[in-house]
């Protein structure tokens, strides 16, 4: 599902709000969200899962292509992490 496919969904299930307020909500979200991890900040939604940045520290990879190391900077990276309820949502089918 894309951005635009979850505001119609919202919007088709909230008739009584205009999609082009849909919209303005779901980028308020996520523009709270993304606010919040650039500070270092740890969003979490119960239920849902949580949002948080990792550290990566600078290294020597490899190009896959030519097989060359090459220097990789440090860097922040997003995380997620899935809350109990997400989990059990998403393994009800497939107890053996």
């Amino acid at each position: 599902m894309i951005k635009s496919e979850l505001v119609q969904r919202i919007a088709d299930r909230n008739p009584h709000l205009y999609l082009r307020d849909v919209e303005k909500i779901v980028n308020a979200i996520l523009d709270q969200i993304t606010a919040a991890l650039a500070r270092g900040d740890r969003v979490e939604l119960r239920g849902f899962g949580a949002f948080s940045v990792k550290h990566r520290e600078a290294r020597v990879g490899r190009n896959p292509r030519t097989g060359a190391h090459v220097a990789v900077d440090e860097k922040v990276v997003p995380f997620f992490k899935t809350g109990k309820e997400m989990r059990e949502r998403l393994n009800e089918g497939y107890h053996n």
